[in-house]
This record gives C-alpha cells, structure tokens and sequence, in this order.
C-alpha cells in the first residue's frame, strides 16, 4: 500500500524573506506582481495579515490599510524554484519528492517512515526541521494524495490517516479540500453542502450531471478509487551505494564485509567514468532508528579498492551497531577526476606523484586526524606570514617559486614572540636574546634582510631579520620591528632553523 506526506507551507515566500532578512521577521510587508495593468498582492507576511492584507488583494488597497507597508517585487517562477530547492533537500527523507504548486511538496514515503521509527515520528522530524530553517508548515500521511493535501491545509485533528480510513477522514472538512475550482466549491455552497459528508454519498450520476467530471475525479482520487500520480524532481544521481541487510549486522567482520561490497560497486562506476573519491561517508541505518556516519578524506582522487577498505578498517571500531545495522549507504561526497602519471622507464624519483606517499598520508590522517597534515606552497608576499598558504591537496602547484636568495626557517611560529635582546649599536646583530626564561649566548650571525611591510595591506613597521646561532648551535631567525630606538627597540623570535 503506498502512501503519501503531503507538507503545506502556510507563507512560504515571506517566510523566505524573513529568513534571508531577519530585520524583517516583525514587519508588515507584501510581494506583489502586476496583473492586467493593476499591481496585486501575491503573498502577504503574518504581520501583515493580521492588518487584514492577504493574497490577491490590489496592492492600493493594502497601502491604503498601512499606508508605509513594504512592496517587493514577486520574480517570475521563483515560488516554483523555492519549492524545487525545497523538494531536493526532502529527497534525503525519500526517493520520490514532488512539488506541489503553489504552496506544497508531496513525498512518497512508502517504505520511509520505519527509517527513521514509525510516520509520527517520521512526519515529527521533516517538519522539525523545516521549522527550524524559518518555514511555518504543516504535513499530513495518507494512502492519497488528495487525503494527505487536505488533512495537511484542512484537518484539525491527527495529520496521519490510518491505511483505508480516508472516507472518514474526510466527512467534516470543507469541499475546498478536494481541490476542486472556485466556481465548484460556490455552487456546492450556494446548495448547502458546506461539508464533503454532506454530498459523498449521492449518485455519482447526479453529481457528474451538476458538478461535471472533476468532482468524480477529485473525489475518487481523495478516496483511492481513481490513480493519480506525481512527477517527482530529477536529481543528478549522486555516487552512492546501498546495501540491504536481510538480517541486522552487529560484528565487525560483517561490517568489513558489507564495506568492501560496497567500494566494489561504487568504485566500478567511478573508474568508469575516470573519477576518484576525495571524501566518503558511510552511513548505517540501525533498528532502533539511529544512524551511524563514517567519513574518509583521501589527499588524491582514487578508486582503489584496498586503499579505500583499509581507510575505513580504522574507522570501523567507532560504528556502533547496537541491535544490528539493517542498511548500508556509502556516498562520494566529492569525487574528482584520477590523475594518472606515467612511469618512467628508469628508476627515478616520483615525488608528490608517488601514489604510496598519497596513500601513507591518508592512512596517517585516518590515525591521527587530516588537521595533523600540512603542505604548503607559495604565495606572492614578501611579508613572511602571508608568503605562503595551505595546498588544498597534493596535486595543487603554482608557478610561484619558494624563496632562495635568503633561506628561511623550517618552522614559523604562529605570531613572533616578544624576546629581551643586547645589543652593541644599531644594525648590529644582537650579542645574545632571552626567549622563555632562557639566555642564549649569539656566537654567529648574519643580517640584516629588510622586509617592508606591504602598505597595500595594511600598516606598520618594517622589520630586519637576523639569522643567529646561539653556542649550542642551535639557529633562530629573530627580527627587530623598526629603526633602532635608543629607549629600546621591540625584538622578536619568528622561526627556528633545522
């Protein structure tokens, strides 16, 4: 039996704008769109409708209510984009997503709802969120469309429908429900059948001949008798796999099993298209409704196999199965093209190309953590901290060359430490320098290299670097900021030298 959410979103434009806008949440403004030469309301924020401005109503007449009410203009289909962005972030929740133009989207969450513990919470969870974001909405679960569209805008009592009782849920709810077209629902009301309990059980001949065929269709589609379909979003399928388990896996040996399945399926598909994965994540969906999330990073697109495996073998002892784990998700969450360098005919040195130098990195990364890993390249300043950066992976190059003429330090603290220095003379380098508490006695040095500061940048002192090497040899790099000052100049530690 399939069956249906149906989310309505009781103000989905203004409540965009208050989101995007916060200073606006409190304010009485209105979108508007011009329609056969006159300026019309197309939807009105909550502070305004309390002012009695809705939908629909001429833009005059609203100013006319508040005089210095906020006008915005409605783009043309953006309600429709918002919707589609809305329905792509609720396919997470289901396969299937529909938009339900203007103001709704519908999901198939036949075989869903147990995800995540049952419809009720189910239904709890997608509108949680959704409110969360900003937007005010209300949601209903039907064997219907039409069930679940008028339960989630009309119904006052439970938003879920048991299976075969949408007859009785719609008994007390208005003709509207149906989705039936204005001139319908005023006849139905100009004949006192203000409720649809009041006319589901005539003739359908007599309503056909009165109401014509879009009553039969509205009403048998509400009840189940007459199909109809949506036409969910098409979404850019994603590099994923699943794995269904036809009983719940709690061991590590079945987990590594269930992985390497996996990578064998996702890492054909990529290796076909020439990708590889740069971040992965696992997810594993228990019986007790949670959800267990594993990431990997690699510093090069790869689809490796044994590489891969190996990565989430670190990782595997942190999946909690609890009562078992009954499906598998394993996702490239970036992919990128693999780079395949030619070996060369002789030995020689690969470098950075060396794929067993990539895949140590990335098994150290899964021990210690990718924030322990660091390479950097050049960047074109002369100011020290900011000549070089962060490379984003091992293939990253520039044409920028490191700096020869004068060498630099190994390590670079963070921010150069304050230290006490003597000196003979200006321009000098310093006889010897304290630096936490210990004295350093200058045996060699060489200076000074002076560094401007990038006044394009920002403002302050130059700075004259010294290269000096205490008498344990030991070698720093230390500068002073500025032109020697009698009083005492500012000294400080910046690096020190392997």
């Amino acid at each position: 039996m399939s069956r249906y959410l149906s989310i309505y979103f009781t103000n989905l434009l203004a409540d965009y704008l208050a989101i995007k806008k916060p200073e606006l949440k409190d304010q009485v403004f209105v979108f508007t769109m011009s329609q056969k030469n006159r300026i019309m309301v197309t939807a009105a924020s909550r502070e305004a409708e309390k002012q009695g401005i809705f939908a629909s109503m001429v833009l005059a007449d609203a100013k006319a209510i508040v005089p210095d009410i906020l006008a915005f203009d409605d783009k043309i289909d953006f309600n429709k984009k918002l919707l589609v962005r809305i329905a792509k972030w609720a396919i997470r929740y289901s396969p299937i997503v529909a938009i339900d133009l203007p103001d709704g989207i519908i999901l198939d969450s036949s075989g869903c709802s147990h995800l995540l513990g049952g419809e009720e919470k189910y239904l709890e969870t997608i509108i949680g969120k959704l409110k969360e974001s900003g937007y005010n909405c209300r949601g209903a679960i039907s064997d219907t469309i039409g069930t679940s569209w008028a339960i989630a805008r009309l119904g006052r009592k439970s938003p879920i429908i048991e299976s075969g009782q949408q007859y009785n849920a719609l008994l007390n709810l208005p003709p509207m429900a149906l989705r039936l077209e204005q001139s319908i629902i005023e006849r139905l009301h100009k004949l006192g059948f203000d409720k649809i309990g009041k006319f589901i059980q005539l003739p359908a001949s007599m309503l056909r001949r009165r109401f014509g065929n879009e009553m039969l269709l509205r009403l048998g589609q509400a009840l189940g008798t007459e199909e109809e379909t949506i036409t969910p979003i098409i979404v850019k399928a994603p590099y994923e796999e699943r794995l269904y388990c036809l009983e719940p896996i709690r061991t590590k040996p079945a987990i590594e099993i269930a992985i390497e399945k996996l990578l064998d399926a996702l890492c054909l598909r990529l290796s076909n298209e020439g990708l590889g994965i740069r971040s992965a994540e696992l997810r594993g969906y228990r019986l007790d409704g949670r959800v267990t999330e594993t990431k990997i990073g690699t510093n090069q697109s790869t689809h490796n196999i044994k590489h891969l495996g190996k990565l989430f073998e670190l990782k595997i002892d942190k999946i909690e199965p609890a009562l078992g784990i009954e499906l598998f998700i394993l996702t490239a969450t970036k992919t990128e093209p693999v780079l395949i360098h030619q070996e060369k005919l002789w030995s020689g040195k690969p470098g950075l190309a060396d794929q067993n130098l990539a895949q140590l990195l990335d098994r150290l990364a899964g021990k210690i953590g990718p924030q322990a890993i660091r390479r950097y390249i050049p960047q074109a300043h002369y100011w020290p901290e900011r000549s070089l950066r962060p490379a984003i992976s091992l293939d990253e190059k520039t044409d920028i060359k490191w700096q020869k003429s004068n060498p630099r330090p190994m390590e670079m603290l963070h921010k150069p430490a304050a230290i006490q220095v003597t000196a003979p003379i200006p321009d000098y380098p310093p006889m010897n320098f304290r630096y936490k508490d210990e004295l350093h006695q200058v045996r060699k040095a060489d200076g000074p290299e002076r560094i401007e500061q990038e006044w394009w940048m920002s403002k302050g002192e130059h700075r004259d670097y010294y290269i000096l090497e205490d008498d344990k040899g030991r070698r720093y790099w230390v500068f002073r900021s500025g032109h020697y000052n009698e009083e005492g100049s500012a000294w400080f530690l910046h690096g020190f030298f392997a």
